[in-house]
């Protein structure tokens, strides 16, 4: 099943739209967000995909305990119309606990990890890209299990005006190394290739 798209009321208001997110109900299972203004339905990621993200979870334990790595967490950035859904989130904990939301600032976000799915790959290499750009978040990790000259993991940081500049690119099964805060090496050599 491929990523769909929902219309909503046109001219909506951000709340409304934010709103009409939270209190429709969706397909079991599925992944809703909102990318440039339009909300997208996502079925469940492959097997694969939930590899990629275990590993990497796996790699980050080493960080310092303030930090929590967390899955399904929605990140906003209103001003690019995004309510993003990554797969893994890096983020202070006196962010996310006890908040009673489901939603925090995507500035509030250390590093965020997105794993790209066959039918929506350009989301998250453009539209999710510059949303994290503009929403603040100072890294964010892509494995691009699609790319089209293969497999590739790309840290992109320091955002300026809703673009990120390449940190570091490397193919699956080359190592790739993460700033401060967390000064570690992800291993890419076990990232199934499918």
């Amino acid at each position: 099943m491929s990523a769909l798209t929902v219309g909503h009321e046109p001219g909506q208001d951000w709340e409304a739209l934010l709103r009409f997110r939270e209190e429709m109900t969706w397909p079991e299972g599925s992944k809703v967000e909102i990318i440039e203004g339009v909300i997208t339905v996502s079925p469940s990621p492959s097997n694969n995909h939930n590899e990629i993200a275990e590993l990497i979870h796996r790699q980050l334990g080493a960080i310092p305990f303030e930090l929590g790595i967390y899955h399904e967490q929605s990140l906003l950035v209103p001003s690019r119309e995004g309510a993003y859904i990554p797969d893994l989130v890096v983020a202070p904990r006196v962010e996310v606990v006890g908040k009673g939301e489901q939603n925090i600032p995507a500035a509030a976000a250390e590093l965020v990890l997105e794993v790209t799915s066959q039918s929506n790959a350009g989301h998250d290499r453009i539209g999710k890209a510059a949303g994290y750009a503009a929403g603040g978040v100072p890294l964010y990790l892509l494995a691009d299990r699609w790319a089209p000259d293969g497999p590739t993991v790309t840290l992109y940081g320091k955002p300026h005006d809703r673009v990120y500049r390449v940190l570091r690119a490397c193919k699956f099964g080359e190592p790739i190394t993460l700033p401060e805060p967390f000064s570690l090496e992800i291993d890419t050599s076990a990232f199934p290739v499918d």
